[in-house]
């Protein structure tokens, strides 16, 4: 497995069960908000036994790597929560493709531009590679500007609470995924298989 460090969050997100409110407040961490933020991007089965929130950037390699060994390990286990949370970190560019990727949420288009733009190799890619990409992605261009333009606020506001929750976390870089009760950076195929195995084996012990 890649780079793989699972680090205990002491039962944070196991179950998706908060930990104490005290425990929460001296930690910094709004553990409903990270879960169960109404505007976060969604796949996988929404009644899912294991949560998987992923911290991700469209000009980052290593999310572009794994995206796709993410979206078969969701698809074919089919108990899986995956919120997606889009984190631009890296570039200006990061900011623009986190937005379009949210814009196109209000027409039911957000899983086809996040494929999309995870798709576009390498990384400091440009706005116009990014557009180019999404023209292609089967959205509706004007309605993406529309919406785009309309809910600028929300899409804006969206992003200061993924800041905020990473920033909380103490998220150091993309991608960043919390599986269960554990906190991982890059995986495979195999590795997000391992994990949500030993997900399910933690809070089957709990």
């Amino acid at each position: 497995m890649q780079r793989r460090h699972f680090l205990m969050l002491a039962g944070l997100l196991a179950a998706g069960t908060a930990l104490p409110a005290s425990a929460l407040r001296a930690q910094g961490v709004d553990v409903d908000a990270i879960l169960r933020d109404p505007a976060a991007p969604t796949a996988g089965n929404p009644k899912g036994d294991v949560t998987v929130v992923a911290f991700l950037d469209y000009n980052c390699p290593f999310c572009k790597k794994s995206a796709p060994d993410l979206e078969r390990a969701v698809r074919e286990d089919g108990r899986i929560r995956l919120v997606y949370k889009d984190w631009p970190i890296l570039t200006e560019a990061s900011v623009y493709g986190a937005q379009i990727a949210l814009a196109a949420k209000y027409q039911g288009g957000y899983d086809k531009v996040h494929r999309a733009l995870m798709a576009i190799p390498g990384r400091g890619v440009s706005k116009e590679q990014m557009l180019k990409a999404v023209q292609g992605s089967g959205i509706d261009l004007a309605r993406l500007d529309a919406d785009l333009k309309a809910h600028a606020g929300d899409i804006t506001a969206l992003l200061r609470r993924n800041l905020a929750q990473a920033e909380s976390l103490g998220l150091q870089g993309t991608p960043a995924y919390l599986i269960g009760p554990f906190r991982t950076s890059t995986l495979d195929y195999a590795g997000f298989k391992e994990a949500f195995t030993e997900a399910r084996r933690r809070q089957a012990a709990q």
